[in-house]
C-alpha cells in the first residue's frame, strides 16, 4: 500500500510539472532525473562541493533559442515583466510583452517554477533541485540563495535541534534522496519574510530577505507530506494549498499553521486573493472555490472547464482572471463570484503562467513560449 501510495503521490507531481509546462522537456519534469542526467564528477567547476549536478553548477547558457523556451510562469517587476522556465531560462521584456530578451546572468540550468517581486528591483525565483535565486535589477541577473544539497543539510540539523525522532527519520531520508526536491511557488510579506513550498512538505522561510532560509516543514500540520503547490500571503495571514485538497493557515506570519476545512478532495494549484481579501483557490479539472471569511468557508465556483487550472491574475480595475491549461481565459467582474470563458486568441495554448502586461494586455507563459493577449 505504501508503494501505492507513493507511485499516485509522484504521479500527482509529474501532472503538476506537466501543468507548470516541464512537458517541453519530459525528462526535467522530474528533478531527480535533472540531477542525475546532469550529475558530474568534476567536482572542480564554480568549487562546488563533490557530487554537485551540473546544472547547480554551471549558469543558464545564452542563446537566441531562448526566446521560445518552455516558459512556466511570469511576473511583473514594476512596468518590466520577468518570466521564467525550462533550464534556467528567465526572460525580460519592457514593452508590455511585445519583445522579450534574455536575462543577462542566471547561476543555475534547472528548470525555474516560480517567480514573484515585490517591488520594481527585487524578485525571487524558485525552481527544481531546491533552488531559489534572489534578483536585486529587475531580473537582469540573479543569485543563488538556496539549493537542495544545502536544503538536506538544513533539515538534518533542524531535526536534530527538535529532538524528535520521526522528524530525525524524515530528515534521514531527505538527505539521503539528495537535491532532487523541486520548489512549486513563493510568495513573500515584505521585503524580508518569505516562505517557498514544493513536493513532499518541502518549505524553507526566512526572514531576512533570503540571506538564510529556514526549514519550515515542522510548522504544517502535512502528516502524509503531501505536495505544496501554492502559497500567498493575504491580509495578515498565510495560506498554503496543495494535493488532495490540502488547506492550510497561518495567523501569525507563518510561524505555525492550521489546516483547514477543505471541500475538495482534489490538488489545489495556486490561490488567487482579490484585493477585497476573497481568496480562491483552484486546481485539477477545471476546481475552484472562494473563501470570504479567510477560509472558514468555501464555496463551489462554476468555471465550466473540463481541464485543469494553472494559473491566476489581479487585473486591477479589469477584475480577476483564471487560466486553464488549454489557454482558456476566466474572467470575474464581482471579486470571484463568478467567472466568464473567453476561448485564447490564436488557438488553445499550453499555458502555465499568467501576468497583467500593461492597462490593455494580458501575457501567457506556455510551453510555446510567450504570448501576448488584449485584455477582454
Amino acid at each position: 500500500m505504501a508503494a501505492v501510495a507513493k507511485t499516485r503521490r509522484s504521479g500527482a507531481m509529474l501532472l503538476r510539472c506537466a501543468l507548470l509546462g516541464s512537458l517541453a522537456a519530459a525528462p526535467v519534469c522530474g528533478a531527480a532525473a535533472e540531477a542525475s542526467t546532469n550529475a558530474s564528477t568534476n567536482a572542480s567547476t564554480n568549487a562546488a562541493a563533490p557530487g554537485t549536478p551540473r546544472v547547480l553548477r554551471e549558469p543558464a547558457l545564452q542563446s537566441p533559442k531562448a526566446l521560445a523556451a518552455a516558459t512556466l510562469a511570469v511576473a511583473r517587476a514594476g512596468s518590466r515583466l520577468v518570466a521564467v522556465g525550462e533550464r534556467g531560462t528567465v526572460l525580460l521584456s519592457d514593452d508590455a510583452g511585445e519583445h522579450w530578451r534574455q536575462a543577462q546572468t542566471v547561476p543555475v540550468q534547472v528548470t525555474l517554477t516560480a517567480v514573484r517581486f515585490i517591488n520594481e528591483r527585487t524578485g525571487w525565483a524558485v525552481g527544481h533541485l531546491g533552488v531559489i535565486l534572489r534578483s536585486d535589477d529587475a531580473g537582469q541577473t540573479w543569485a543563488l540563495q538556496l539549493d537542495g544539497q544545502r536544503a538536506a543539510a538544513a533539515v538534518a540539523i533542524a531535526a536534530r535541534d527538535l529532538n524528535d525522532e520521526r522528524a530525525q527519520r524524515n530528515a534521514q531520508r531527505f538527505a539521503e534522496e539528495g537535491p532532487d526536491k523541486p520548489f512549486f511557488d513563493l510568495d513573500f510579506a515584505d521585503a524580508q519574510h518569505g516562505l517557498a513550498v514544493g513536493a513532499y512538505n518541502l518549505a524553507f522561510a526566512t526572514a531576512d530577505g533570503g540571506k538564510t532560509w529556514q526549514p519550515a516543514l515542522q510548522r504544517l500540520p502535512n502528516p502524509k507530506s503531501l505536495h505544496l503547490y501554492g502559497v500567498r500571503y493575504v491580509g495578515g495571514k498565510v495560506y498554503v494549498v496543495g494535493e488532495q485538497g490540502l488547506l492550510l493557515k497561518s495567523d501569525d506570519g507563518g510561524a505555525s499553521f492550521n489546516a483547514l476545512a477543505s471541500p475538495y478532495k482534489g490538488s489545489f494549484f495556486g490561490l488567487l486573493a482579490a484585493r477585497s481579501g476573497a481568496l480562491i483557490a483552484y486546481g485539477l479539472r477545471g476546481s475552484a472555490v472562494r473563501s470570504t471569511d479567510q477560509g472558514e468557508h468555501w464555496e463551489a465556483l462554476a468555471t465550466g472547464l473540463p481541464m485543469s487550472i494553472s494559473a491566476g491574475a489581479d487585473l486591477g480595475p479589469a477584475g480577476l482572471a483564471l487560466l486553464s491549461q488549454t489557454g482558456d481565459l476566466m474572467v470575474s467582474h464581482d471579486d470571484g463570484a463568478s467567472f466568464q470563458k473567453i476561448a485564447p486568441s490564436g488557438g488553445p495554448l499550453p499555458a502555465a503562467g499568467l501576468a497583467l502586461a500593461d492597462d490593455h494586455h494580458l501575457v501567457y507563459a506556455s510551453l510555446r513560449g510567450m504570448r501576448r493577449q488584449a485584455l477582454p
